[in-house]
Parts: structure tokens; C-alpha cells; sequence
């Protein structure tokens, strides 16, 4: 386990350069000015341009610029953004709470899209199973923006039960509906992995063996088609989680949630390729780590996977 772990961090820094060097190309290698409108509509000032030119290193060429962007990385150094604002304090301000939306999504997913992808597939074809799959195409076919102004509308305005906007210190409370927007399409989709897995590991030489011996229902379901049936849903849950933190843009602009995705949006389109690239960085480490997770806890589900 052990070398198989340290084979995998060492598989992640390649995986990590070439993630950042092909974000940091595509913000920084675009034609155009990078000083376009820096200045409002005068031309900037010569010695804004000379600094502005030496703190990008927009002199060098891409890779160089790649090259001393990594270093600086190392060092903790994210850069400043165009305004003169430290990335590194942009992202501690904001991922935090994009963190907790992104939990308490990951909640629903895995308490729903377990319960009801495990209760649909032992009662396949009955009531409780066509009602869920009836909801979860609902759910895949609504886009996440038109839920959550349904959402916003009906149980923040006008019944008042949920909050229709989050306040800037983002309290649990005020998260458990844009959290249930954010996890909706994602929250379908487990249900219907979590199913079809257990309806086929149901069916599995082991699950009739452990009927045979005349083992009781909670264990057979429990302890032998439960965590078999798991493991991909894991995966799911594992790459979904990054999706999460990633894909929070359209939720967090909706209810007014100051979070990573709102600074995405807004580094975006005011052109700011420092911060859209220092963001992007974290979630690239953010997947690699997830999955790496992942990939641990297959063992533990499933013995018969060795890392060798």
C-alpha cells in the first residue's frame, strides 16, 4: 500500500503540470493586450506599463512565464491580480465557504442518492422504484439555474421557509437549498449508478451463496451486495466532488453566495488571468487528491483489490 501510494503522488506531479501549463497557456498565451483598459480609456502611463511588464514577466516568452509562475507557487506565492489584490488572499476568502456548499451537497448526494438508489434497486419494478426514477429524470432534464430560481422563488419568497439568499458568513442553514440545487443533477445521477449496481450485483454467484447458507436479508444486503455494489459509486462521489467546487458558478451567483465559483466568474469576465489561474491550480489538487482517495478506498471496500 505504502509504495503504491508513493507511486501515485509521483504520477500526480505530471498530471499537475501538465493541468496548469495548458490552464496558464490558454489565460496568458491569448492574443490581444494585456493592458487593454487598464487605464480606462487613456493609454497607460510608461512607467505602469514597465511595471506591469516586469511583475507578469510578459517579456519572456509562455514557458519561461510558466516556469517562474510554478516557482513562485512552491514558495506559496499565488501572485496579485490585476488590481493589485493578493490571489492567495482571494482564495482563502472565498473557498471556504464554497467548501461548505459543496459538503453540504455532497450530503444529499450520498443520505438521498444512496438511500433511494439502494431502495429502488432491492424493490425494483414496484411503486417506490418507478416514483424515483420518474423524479430522477426530472431532475437530470431541469437545468440547475431553472431549479434553483423554483427553489428561490416558492420556498425562500413566497412560503419563507428557507433563506432566498446567503449572507456573506454563509451559515449552515442558509446552504441547505442552494446545496440541494447544487447537488440535484448529480444527486439523480447517484441514485441511478447506486441502482443499477445493486440490481446487478443481486444477481451475483456470492449473493445467492450467502442465500444458500441461509444468512439473514440485513447481512446478505449489509455486509456482501452493499459494499460490493459501492465501489462505483465511490468513484462517482470521488470525481463528483472536485465537479462540486468547480461547477458551484451558476448556484452561487443565483443565491448570492460569495464564494470560489463567484470569483471564477467575475476573474473571467474582468480578464484577470492571475486569479482565474490560481483558482484553477487549487482545483486541480483538489481532483488529484480525490481521486487518489478514491482509489484507497477500494481496498477497503473490496479486499480483493491489491495495489501492487
Amino acid at each position: 500500500m505504502g509504495r503504491y501510494v508513493v507511486r501515485r503522488l509521483l504520477q500526480m506531479i505530471p498530471a499537475f503540470l501538465g493541468t496548469t501549463l495548458l490552464i496558464y497557456v490558454l489565460v496568458f498565451a491569448v492574443p490581444g493586450d494585456p493592458l487593454a483598459g487598464k487605464c480606462g480609456d487613456r493609454p497607460c502611463p510608461p512607467a505602469f506599463v514597465a511595471k506591469f511588464t516586469a511583475e507578469y514577466n510578459l517579456n519572456d516568452n509562455v514557458l519561461v512565464q510558466y516556469v517562474k509562475y510554478i516557482g513562485n507557487l512552491l514558495q506559496g506565492n499565488f501572485g496579485v491580480n490585476f488590481s493589485g489584490r493578493s490571489v492567495s488572499d482571494i482564495i482563502l476568502g472565498s473557498y471556504p465557504v464554497t467548501v461548505k456548499l459543496a459538503l453540504v451537497a455532497l450530503t444529499f448526494e450520498i443520505v438521498f442518492g444512496l438511500t433511494a438508489g439502494v431502495l429502488t434497486g432491492l424493490g425494483r419494478k414496484g411503486f417506490v422504484d418507478n416514483l424515483v426514477l420518474v423524479g430522477t429524470l426530472v431532475l437530470i432534464a431541469l437545468p440547475v439555474f431553472v431549479t434553483a430560481y423554483l427553489l428561490q422563488l416558492y420556498l425562500g419568497i413566497k412560503w419563507g421557509i428557507f433563506s432566498a439568499t446567503v449572507s456573506t458568513k454563509a451559515p449552515l442553514q442558509e446552504l441547505i437549498m442552494p446545496g440541494f440545487v447544487l447537488a440535484s443533477l448529480s444527486l439523480a445521477y447517484a441514485t441511478r449508478i447506486t441502482r443499477t449496481s445493486i440490481v446487478e450485483n443481486s444477481r451475483a454467484d456470492y449473493v445467492r451463496t450467502a442465500k444458500a447458507k441461509g444468512l439473514p436479508q440485513r447481512r446478505i444486503v449489509g455486509v456482501h451486495l452493499l459494499r460490493n455494489s459501492l465501489i462505483p459509486v465511490v468513484t462517482f462521489f470521488g470525481t463528483d466532488l472536485g465537479a462540486l467546487m468547480a461547477g458551484a458558478i451558476v448556484t452561487e451567483g443565483i443565491f448570492n453566495i460569495n464564494g470560489i465559483g463567484r470569483e471564477t466568474y467575475r476573474a473571467i469576465v474582468t480578464k484577470d488571468g492571475a486569479t482565474v489561474t490560481g483558482i484553477v491550480v487549487v482545483l486541480v489538487l483538489v481532483y488529484l487528491v480525490a481521486n487518489l482517495l478514491v482509489d484507497l478506498l477500494y481496498a477497503v471496500l473490496d479486499p480483493r483489490i491489491r495495489y501492487e
